[in-house]
């Protein structure tokens, strides 16, 4: 069915693509300036240490105020992974009875919360408990920010897009070691009550404006339906009776939805190999932006370590990511170009990157390192671009909710205490670092794997027979929809 011309439209939405792309990525910004904060010597601080004179220190920040060991701090890194594991499929499959848009303004207000009660925390289980309902938060945006990305997309520059939205992802960490450092000399509670008054309009906004359709979905969940079209009033009829079916969903219908959207992704080997490359990668990644400003302390004597890790992160995160779609367009944007990319930026990345924890000079480590984050970070766009183009429209927030939920609850989540365990059993940070970064080595050759497995675009599939039983004419990006008010 054609979309609507656009002098036709009756009250539209105030989004445009650029409005909703710059919106989203302010949002994940702020979401992972909290990852960065958190990291920071600022915010997490120090344990108490005693001298052999008997002579104690107070410590700093969450860890000091806490008296946490760096196992303890890192579960705490790792606590948020709890709510997304239990959340993101949960929001995922609830896409087909609620407004994706909709989904979106409930995260972000448990987000919102969360992170205020972060700053009110008095101990080790209060804080974990409030990163784990950080998680929860978090599961909404994750899994459809990026499906509302690609829908509206100028069909040219789609990886880039993504490359826009998943730069914010580095650039949010290292403004957050930054504004960690600087907020931590006031009190590191303040830190996260000023996350929680940013976010705040956001989390408004997702309430107040227009819900916002996503292709694959019916507009069952929203106020708003398709203007019908005069020619094809009877095809409207048929959508509205699977809007209404799917508006009262039984008990168990989102598991339903789950288990079946799960059996697809498990069979999808392209997705499966594109995913456990992932897994890899984000076990090093996490664990750099949790330790890396600690270990450059130790290792290099940075007394800056916070600003200096900062700066190289941001730099190297937005040209990276940005380099990353920009190149895999030039390419052409094919899952197989993605994996070739991916493979070849993460060897070279993790050649350099092992190679400047063997310098002992701080300018010759600050070198390599950059190059090598440079090539690491132009991975973002592509990995997500073959997560997003492997499944039919209806599965892609699923798809990126489980890519998620996997490359934390198996990367992230248990790299950060792994490697806070093996610093406390070697008590070589040095040693440590180089360990860690041999694992990308492994996620290079798993997606080398990937550029010879049989792959298909399927952005562009008739989504009638997929999870959601969708009509193919509600695959309309959202903001080429024709609308009417129905409140």
């Amino acid at each position: 069915m054609a979309g609507a011309p656009a002098s036709s439209v009756s009250n539209p939405s105030w989004f445009t693509p650029k409005r909703l792309l710059v919106i989203f990525c302010i949002i994940n910004l702020i979401n992972y300036i909290d990852r960065g904060a958190i990291a920071s010597n600022g915010v997490n601080g120090s344990r108490r240490t005693c001298s052999e004179s008997g002579v104690c220190s107070s410590g700093s920040g969450i860890q000091g105020d806490f008296d946490l060991t760096n196992f303890e701090d890192g579960v705490i890194s790792s606590a948020f992974m709890v709510g997304l594991l239990v959340a993101s499929p949960i929001f995922a499959s609830s896409a087909n009875s609620i407004n994706p848009f909709r989904l979106i303004g409930i995260g972000l207000t448990v987000w919102t919360l969360a992170v205020a009660f972060c700053g009110f925390s008095f101990n080790f289980w209060s804080i974990a408990i409030s990163r784990m309902l950080v998680g929860v938060g978090e599961a909404s945006f994750i899994s459809l920010a990026a499906p509302f990305i690609d829908d509206n997309a100028p069909v040219a520059q789609r990886t880039a897009w993504l490359g826009a939205f998943y730069m914010c992802i580095p650039t949010g960490v290292a403004v957050g070691y930054v504004y960690g450092g600087l907020v931590g000399g006031l009190s590191w509670r303040w830190a996260f009550w000023v996350e929680a008054i940013f976010m705040l309009p956001f989390a408004i906004l997702g309430f107040v404006m227009k819900p916002l359709h996503l292709k694959g979905f019916s507009p069952s969940g929203s106020k708003i339906a398709l203007a019908s079209v005069e020619d094809d009033s009877e095809d409207q009829g048929g959508r509205v009776e699977v809007a209404n079916a799917s508006s009262e969903p039984s008990r168990f219908t989102v598991f339903k939805i789950f288990g079946k959207g799960m059996k697809v992704l498990l069979v999808e080997k392209v997705y499966v190999v594109n995913v456990l490359g992932y897994i890899a990668y984000n076990f090093v990644i996490g664990s750099y932006s949790y330790w890396g400003p600690k270990a450059g302390y130790n290792i290099y004597h940075m007394s800056n370590a916070d600003y200096m890790f900062g700066g190289v992160t941001a730099v190297c995160g937005i040209f990276g990511t940005l380099a990353g779609g920009l190149v895999l367009d030039r390419m052409t944007a094919t899952i197989s170009n993605a994996f070739k990319l991916l493979s070849f930026a993460t060897l070279f990345g993790a050649i350099f990157c092992f190679a400047a924890f063997c310098f002992k000079s701080l300018y010759a480590f600050l070198a390599f390192f950059a190059i090598g984050e440079l090539l690491v970070f132009a991975t973002q766009a592509p990995v997500n671009f073959v997560c997003l183009h492997c499944v039919k429209p209806s599965l892609r927030p699923l798809s990126m909710a489980i890519s998620t939920v996997s490359i934390h609850i198996f990367g992230d989540v248990p790299s950060s205490p792994l490697v806070g365990l093996l610093q406390d059993h070697i008590n070589d940070w040095r040693a440590t670092a180089l360990i860690l970064t041999s694992v990308l080595f492994l996620a290079a050759g798993i997606w080398v794997i990937g550029i010879f497995l049989h792959s298909v675009d399927r952005y562009d599939e008739d989504s009638g027979d997929s999870v959601d039983s969708t009509d193919k004419s509600n695959s309309i990006p959202l903001l080429e929809e024709k609308r009417l008010d129905t409140a």
